[in-house]
């Protein structure tokens, strides 16, 4: 039988926070630190998606190339 410190890390799965071999239990990362770790940066907004409108929520996208804005006919 293979030992838990065998089981509980995956081969050529490392920690996003340290580069460790992550460990089962705490799967993707290596301990519960670097876990509450990654929580930190996601309720501080460090991982903040981006989106395309702007801040009074106007759409901030171009329409594609192919697709041209008609002219307003006076």
């Amino acid at each position: 039988m293979k030992s838990s410190k065998a089981m509980s890390e995956f081969k050529g799965s490392k920690c996003p926070i340290c580069d460790r071999a992550s460990d089962a239990k705490y799967r993707p990362f290596c301990s519960k630190r670097c876990a509450d770790v990654d929580l930190a940066r996601w309720l501080s907004g460090s991982y903040a998606i981006p989106d395309d409108e702007d801040e009074d929520g106007g759409d901030t996208t171009l329409p594609p190339a192919g697709d041209a804005i008609p002219e307003r006919k006076s």
